[in-house]
């Protein structure tokens, strides 16, 4: 009977791919297009695998495009490759862990642009594969998955210029950081709903959970700590990402029009790159899809929401 409804499930994933395909396939018309070339996005991480391929999706639709790497050679190899396919991308070095880095890079942008339209932050980390659960690298996964892209929304915001069609951010997540996933999720209940519930929900609540679970890695406690089973470092970083881009979400929905900034999160699915080990069962094209997607949502106040093979999910 299991065996039946995984079957089901697979079919059904795989008919909402091909779906997903063909609306790749169908070009943005006119009236739905309100970006232009001299609209800028930022995409973190994007020397290679998911990052490479939004950036590459998103100067196909005729952005221009950011493209950074904390490895400045690799850098400019992955942006020369979509240079030379007549796309407008530029390349900028950029350690998000790193704030000197960080500073540099927002000067160089409001220097050279002014400002940006769009922030897709995908650079993040994990260093387990199949069925590996290690807490080796906890501290460096959440410094980089959680922090890393928390501070350059932070550092970004400022530079957001105003525009009629909203702002847009896109944190590249995952169903592993789910608040309520059946198999994989915190086991306080009471935590659970605080960090589930806008009117507790606070920066302070989610430091201190990824702070908890960092010390009892720590301590050699984390494993009777009721954390995600899977890949636990990774899925505290992405939960932790996911209840920040609620946050913010709510935070900034107060701008006035003209300068709103819509904040949401997506799941590429299990993507055959490097940080897989090559093992995943979706491609670069279709993991990139739902970022580059509601990156360029036209008339559609979308915000606080998160997304997989462009459905909304719940958190």
């Amino acid at each position: 009977m299991m065996g039946g409804s995984k079957e089901r499930a697979r079919e059904r994933r795989e008919k909402r791919l091909q779906e997903i395909s063909l609306l790749r396939t169908i070009p943005y018309s006119d009236h739905q297009r309100w970006w232009s070339k001299e609209t800028i996005a930022v995409v973190t991480g994007s020397n290679r695998g998911i990052g490479f391929e939004i950036a590459r999706q998103l100067a196909t639709h005729g952005l221009t495009v950011v493209l950074t790497s904390r490895d400045e050679c690799v850098g400019q190899e992955a942006t020369r490759v979509l240079q030379e396919g007549g796309l407008d991308v530029a390349f900028h070095q950029l350690d998000i862990l790193d704030p000197s880095s960080i500073q540099l890079f927002v000067d160089w942008i409001r220097q050279t642009y002014e400002g940006i339209h769009v922030l897709v932050n995908n650079a993040g980390v994990n260093f387990n594969v199949g069925s590996d659960n290690s807490v080796e690298s906890a501290h460096m996964v959440v410094a980089t998955n959680y922090y890393g892209t928390k501070n350059i929304i932070k550092a970004m915001i400022p530079l957001i210029r105003p525009s009629a069609a909203a702002a847009r951010i896109v944190n590249v997540s995952s169903r592993l950081g789910r608040l309520n996933g059946r198999r994989n999720r915190i086991e306080d209940l009471n935590l659970r709903r605080k960090l589930g519930d806008l009117d507790t929900l606070t920066e302070e609540l989610i430091d201190r959970t990824v702070a908890t679970f960092l010390q009892q890695v720590d301590d050699g406690t984390w494993t009777s700590g009721g954390w995600p089973q899977t890949f636990t470092d990774y899925s505290v970083s992405k939960l932790a990402v996911n209840a920040y881009t609620r946050l913010m979400a709510k935070t900034l929905s107060n701008r006035p029009e003209g300068e709103k900034i819509y904040v949401n999160c997506y799941c590429p699915g299990w993507v055959k790159t490097a940080m897989t080990g090559w093992a995943g069962n979706v491609s670069v094209e279709e993991g990139a899809d739902t970022g580059v997607w509601l990156a360029l949502l036209p008339d559609q106040a979308v915000t606080g929401k998160f997304f997989a093979e462009r459905r909304e999910v719940s958190f």
